[in-house]
């Protein structure tokens, strides 16, 4: 079944007790809504049973002295009713936010440890969903969930006890309607619940679509799609309108039938309480208590049908977000290791790497690059080159091998520290909706701005950012758009520079930036790449001929390897690759 679809359990004690540990940090404030809560249950029948009194005992004795008094305790009941229902509302929706806060937290840390390969197989749009909707879900567990369904049980039995006390007979026909009321309410709980379920998949779907087609807004317009993309969302918003509109019609379809039947119960116990009143059997003010007794009876009994739904929708939100919050599957385990240098020594030992188990990425690589070395690799694309640098920065773990940095297996290391020491710069940068200063420095309190500047001075791009409004201060809009490709290219270039990392790739990093930008990075490249190993990869092969070693992948497999003259006079796959580029003959 479809996770966004799937209903659950309305008592599943194993999640009902991980949503209670969620509630730990503030269970004194939990245990006093659900006191609140309880309390506002043993005070619902007190106000028929004083105005019973009243009519009965006091309106027909003729004593305005008690009358008076006796409005006077109504009013504070009234009262203290009012601030029970105050802190009820406050303290369940105050626990709710503060529960959601920290869960939201939680799941967000759990996202940043999670591999690439989680990212891979889930759709952006899902983790959006669980991230605000599932969460968000979850408050109205406390405001509307366990504790209240309690509450309104509570106040059921309290109010049946104290009719059944009172008059028996009349109890009888005041409950007699409530076979009507409980199938009404089944039937409504079961539709509203498949609505509820339509409209989760609904907004989840919303979410994928809306997300994917604004980040790749370029391509819809590269290609004229609008229409289609338009209609196309057009078609799922409509799913999503009907959901909704199914689930207002049960709404306006059960409340007035609730009230219908509610209506017949008050009918009935005014038709034989009237019979009663003119034999002189009951008193007026016991018929009275009675039609107050039936609304403080089917409140609860309409309102438990809504409560469950929310209940149950929160099980379910609750189970995918435990889910997500206990998976092992796509979290990178951390080793300790945290050296204070590294040499940058790297070794790749008979690795194998499949990024679906099946079809192999990499096939038994094994290569060597000493400290202070520059190795480039090439390739036809989806040969594995970039597999490789991925693979050294842990962003995917190994299936078979070694990989070593400084003779030490990448899976001891400390993952933030050895992620630290790897420079890597990527041909599709990425910016933050932020200022310069914060997407080279990404927040950490350690850069200082001198560092920054130093690092943006060695790759020459100092003057162009003090040249822009604001300069390091310049908020360069979402995923850098106010900035030119080679522009963006730069500032990745110190973003990676400025942490003075032991080992430097570049991933195309040249390919998408014209001559004189490229020409800036080269400069910046020879200079910082002294006494730093160096991992190129790059189709323009003029970047990599003083290499101190090339590597030529080709299906996974390292096909040849050696300096650029030596590939070169061998005349096989990188003399082929050469002649291609450069269009002459060797």
């Amino acid at each position: 079944m479809n996770e966004e679809t799937k209903s659950g359990r309305i008592f599943d004690v194993v999640i009902l007790k991980r949503l209670y540990a969620f509630v730990q940090p503030y269970r004194s404030r939990f245990f006093g809504l659900v006191a609140i809560i309880m309390l506002a249950a043993c005070l619902s029948p007190l106000t028929p049973l004083l105005i019973r009194y009243t009519i009965d005992d006091v309106i027909s004795a003729g004593d305005y002295n008690r009358l008076t008094t006796m409005l006077i305790v109504m009013l504070v009941v009234l009262v203290v009713q009012a601030a029970v229902q105050f802190y009820n509302t406050y303290l369940s929706g105050w626990l709710g936010q503060y529960v959601i806060r920290d869960i939201r937290v939680q799941l967000y840390r759990k996202i940043l440890t999670l591999r690439l390969k989680f990212f891979d197989n889930t759709p952006i749009g899902r983790l959006v969903t669980r991230s605000i909707s599932d969460v968000e879900t979850l408050a109205d567990v406390f405001s509307e969930g366990m504790a209240a369904i309690a509450g309104d049980i509570l106040q059921l039995v309290l109010v049946i006890g104290v009719m059944l006390y009172t008059d028996w007979r009349l109890a009888l026909i005041s409950l007699s309607t409530i076979p009507l009321m409980l199938i009404s309410t089944y039937i409504f709980k079961e539709k509203i619940k498949k609505s509820f379920n339509e409209v989760r998949t609904a907004v989840a779907n919303l979410n994928s679509f809306v997300q994917e087609h604004i980040t790749g807004m370029s391509i819809v317009q590269i290609f004229g799609s609008e229409a289609i993309e338009a209609d196309k969302f057009r078609d799922i918003n409509g799913e999503h309108r009907k959901a909704n509109i199914r689930s207002i019609l049960y709404y306006s379809i059960y409340y007035p039938v609730a009230d219908i039947i509610s209506a017949v119960a008050v009918g009935l116990v005014v038709w034989y309480g009237a019979r009663q009143i003119i034999h002189s059997d009951i008193t007026f003010g016991t018929v009275t208590a009675f039609v107050m007794f039936i609304n403080l009876f089917f409140r609860p009994i309409r309102m438990l049908a809504d409560r469950f739904n929310t209940l149950q929708m929160g099980i379910v939100s609750t189970d995918r977000i435990i889910k997500l919050l206990d998976s092992d599957e796509y979290t990178l385990n951390n080793g300790k290791h945290a050296p204070a240098t590294l040499r940058g020594d790297v070794s790749f030992d008979h690795v194998w790497f499949a990024y679906n188990e099946e079809n192999w990425v990499l096939r038994d690589i094994s290569f060597r690059v000493k400290a202070g070395e520059t190795v480039a690799f090439v390739g036809a694309t989806g040969a594995g080159k970039s597999s490789i640098i991925n693979l050294l920065s842990r962003f995917y773990d190994i299936n078979k091998g070694e990989i070593c940095v400084d003779g030490v297996d990448v899976h001891d290391y400390e993952l933030g520290h050895l992620r630290r020491n790897i420079g890597v710069v990527l041909q599709d940068v990425f910016l933050f909706s932020d200022t310069i200063e914060n997407n080279i420095t990404l927040g950490d309190k350690r850069i200082s701005r001198e560092k920054m500047v130093e690092a943006a001075k060695l790759v020459g791009v100092h003057d162009l950012i003090e040249r822009l409004p604001g300069g390091y201060q310049y908020n360069v809009m979402e995923r850098g758009s106010t900035l030119s490709v080679g522009q963006r290219q730069l500032i990745s270039f110190v973003r990676a520079m400025v942490q003075d990392p032991k080992i430097i790739v570049l991933d195309e990093a040249t390919s998408s930036v014209d001559t004189e930008t490229e020409e800036m990075i080269q400069h910046a490249i020879s200079t910082l790449m002294k006494g730093r190993t160096a991992i190129v990869i790059a189709h323009r092969l003029s970047t990599i001929q003083k290499a101190n070693n090339i590597i030529v992948v080709d299906k996974g497999h390292i096909v040849e390897q050696g300096t650029h003259e030596q590939l070169l006079q061998r005349g096989e796959f990188y003399a082929n690759l050469y002649r291609m580029q450069y269009k002459e003959v060797v």
